[in-house]
């Protein structure tokens, strides 16, 4: 089925394997009224989890312009060296290395591990995307919206490290420049997918022009495009049926602009 939807989005999909004999990984979402979201994983263990080195397409990944992934594949073996493998042809290339945390505790064996393990390859990405909540795990308790508090988790290497804020927006901080960008306000129904939609947004700019990353007007206007889709996309249910199209995301910044 997630093939499928992929290749109906016209989405590449040559580098995608298939295990014989685990299935893929199931997340229950429960929704709180407030359109907030909680989940339970079954995947023990589930294919993604058993993704071997040899089985990556080295020259995809090195043809990529970026190359984006989470916390989750670092785990379990054999998925974490693949994972690693998979990052490190990426850099050698010269990809620019987008990074988004997603902790999901409950999958973790502690939380130190998970705080170990996130922390273990934050230096080597170019670009990081955090929430509030993940800045206070990471600095065991530190005021998220403290300016010098996320500065402590840039590192030389990172190119911009970018904080979500929900329905407030998000905040991005570069070596020359900081600021905020407001969200749209819109009536929440479901979350989930919200964080995702809001990286694919920025990504997707990105991969067009990286040089967004020097020009701060651009970047702005870039994140705006962002935001609009992380804010759309909790307008309906499910992660991906409620995924925007481009054109969707630029008729709702002209319509909250007007």
């Amino acid at each position: 089925m997630l093939a499928e939807i992929l290749k109906e989005n016209n989405v590449n999909s040559e580098g995608m394997r298939f295990d014989p004999g685990a299935r893929t990984a199931l997340a229950f979402v429960t929704l709180r009224s407030d359109g907030e979201r909680e989940f339970m994983f079954y995947r023990n263990p589930s294919a993604d989890m058993l993704l071997q080195e040899a089985e990556l397409d080295l020259d995809l990944i090195r043809k990529a312009k970026i190359l984006h992934y989470g916390s989750i594949s670092l785990i379990t073996e054999p998925c974490k060296s693949a994972h690693i493998a998979a990052a490190k042809a990426a850099k050698n290339a010269g990809v620019v290395l987008s990074y988004d945390p997603n902790l999901r505790l409950p999958l973790w064996p502690s939380a130190e591990s998970a705080r170990e393990g996130i922390l273990s390859i934050w230096d080597t990405a170019d670009i990081i995307k955090i929430s509030e909540e993940e800045i206070s795990f990471l600095t065991k308790g530190e005021d998220p919206y403290d300016d010098a508090v996320v500065r402590k988790l840039c590192h030389p290497n990172h190119k911009l490290l970018l904080v979500t804020e929900g329905p407030e927006g998000c905040r991005y901080y570069t070596k020359e420049f900081n600021g905020r960008v407001k969200g749209l306000k819109v009536d929440a129904v479901d979350t989930t997918g919200a964080g995702d939609a809001f990286v694919a947004g920025i990504l997707s700019q990105l991969a067009k022009d990286l040089s967004l990353l020097q020009n701060e007007d651009r970047l702005r206007e870039a994140l705006m495009f962002a935001n609009a889709c992380g804010a759309l996309t909790v307008k309906g249910r499910g992660a991906i049926p409620a995924l925007p199209t481009r054109e969707a995301v630029h008729n709702a910044i002209l319509h909250s602009v007007g």
